[in-house]
């Protein structure tokens, strides 16, 4: 199959354009980088990064309504919810109604889910620091620096 090169949209294209350089890219890399790293040592090859952001929120903050939580570990509402329904198939989180808000679900990790989450965030700085291993000490405190002003 032979396919002829859009020649209008050709000449949108500023001159120059690298998708290896642009920011969007760059960064997508990185994240596959790290989640490769992360499925490989956080010690649970069932745990996604996000799954594991709420359950080291829950265990910081104690029980947490799945709003909260979301807000806490930047999830949208259908992200956080996919999140809490795995985890709740594992059994490692357990939600309740909340008192004032019949609609509100209240959070919390179950025995086995605080002994998952200390299993894991025992291996979160290996994680990180695989992650960042290829830039000097300097370079890491710039880029997560510079990471959180983008945040």
């Amino acid at each position: 199959m032979n396919v002829k090169p859009d020649i209008k949209a050709a000449a949108t294209v500023p001159e120059g354009y690298v998708l290896e350089d642009q920011v969007g890219h760059l960064i997508r890399r990185a994240h596959q980088r790290h989640t490769a790293l992360f499925l490989a040592m956080i010690g649970d090859s069932q745990v996604t990064t996000t799954q594991y952001a709420a359950l080291v929120k829950l265990h910081e903050m104690g029980e947490l309504s799945q709003n909260h939580l979301g807000r806490l570990t930047a999830m949208d509402p259908a992200t956080i919810q996919g999140v809490i329904r795995r985890l709740t198939s594992r059994k490692l989180i357990s939600h309740r109604p909340d008192k004032n808000d019949k609609r509100r679900r209240c959070l919390s990790l179950t025995p086995a889910g605080r002994e998952l989450v200390a299993k894991l965030m025992a291996n979160g700085p290996k994680v990180s620091k695989a992650t960042l291993e290829p830039l000097s000490p300097e370079e890491q405190r710039q880029f997560l620096a510079l990471l959180k002003r983008l945040t």
